[in-house]
């Protein structure tokens, strides 16, 4: 069993809407999830509810300008470099608030992992996870269908339409969640250069990284058409002084036909993954986490 209630947290000019999702009982952790680009905070419903009934708070939310905290539109403004640097280190500043003394943990999907890998938001972590959290190149999507889709979207529809719109209409290109404008060209920007926002000197990407020094997982998905082994292996490369574990799942060993990009957080991979995540979590919190 578990609760959930909404919570409100200000960051930046804004306010980001999430969901707390609270064991029945005292909870013995605290994990916020960190959303992969356009995908709403209701994807990670799931799997919220799966680490609250096994004793760990968990916090999903959307970043400003997304789902439920704000239209894009009025965001335009706001690109990934707000979401990670403002954003992320928000809500994690709100968790440990909230839970004062008990572990604190990160899952970050994809863009998630970007903010975390860098960083942001891990002060006060006992470890995080990465999910899906990748070096983004179009010309490395090994599918040539979607890596003609992708390249049309990214450098063509995409872009085009922010600027005519004030937000891109990501819901109708198949890229989940609207997004502001400015989000859509920094992510164009970046996917088309050597080594992401890693080689983007604003970002200051290969020395924040180096400065994480905690335990990370990795998890990727042999069947990933965005984050291919390769270009995992080129985030994880960065993480240099942090205590890297590996984790790759083929759809054969969740038992289902396949997982993708975003197949993790679903329920169909429920029994057969997420216990690894779980325990890997728990031995991390040491004995405050049953």
């Amino acid at each position: 069993m578990r609760n959930n209630q909404t919570i409100t947290v200000p960051a930046g000019d804004g306010v980001i809407t999430g969901t707390l999702w609270e064991p029945d009982g005292e909870p013995e952790a605290a994990l916020v999830i960190h959303a992969a680009t356009a995908t709403p905070q209701g994807f990670y419903r799931n799997l919220a509810g799966y680490l609250a009934e096994n004793g760990i708070a968990t916090i999903t939310y959307d970043y400003r300008g997304t789902g439920r905290s704000g239209s894009p539109r009025a965001h335009r403004h706001l690109a990934m470099r707000d979401w990670m640097e403002t954003d992320v280190p928000a809500v994690a500043a709100w968790a440990h608030e909230r839970f004062p003394g008990l572990p604190q943990f990160a899952i970050g999907h994809s863009l998630g992992g970007h903010a975390l890998t860098l960083g942001h938001g891990t002060g006060r972590l006992t470890a995080f996870a990465l999910v899906a959290s990748h070096v983004v190149s179009i010309r490395e999507i090994p599918d040539r269908a979607e890596r003609l889709r992708v390249s049309l979207v990214m450098k063509v529809l995409g872009p085009a339409l922010g600027r005519m719109l004030g937000y891109v209409p990501a819901r109708r290109l198949g890229l989940g969640e609207d997004i502001p404008a400015a989000a859509m060209a920094q992510w164009a920007a970046w996917s088309q250069q050597e080594g992401y926002l890693f080689t983007d000197p604003a970002m200051r990407g290969p020395e924040r990284a180096a400065t994480v020094t905690l335990p990370v997982l990795i998890i990727g998905l042999t069947d990933d058409k965005w984050a291919t082994a390769s270009q995992i292996d080129g985030l994880a490369a960065h993480l240099a002084n942090a205590t890297v574990e590996r984790r790759t799942y083929s759809p054969a060993d969740a038992g289902v036909t396949e997982i993708g990009h975003h197949g993790f957080m679903r329920r169909h991979v429920k029994d057969a993954l997420w216990p690894d995540l779980l325990g890997w979590l728990r031995r991390h919190a040491g004995s405050s986490v049953r």
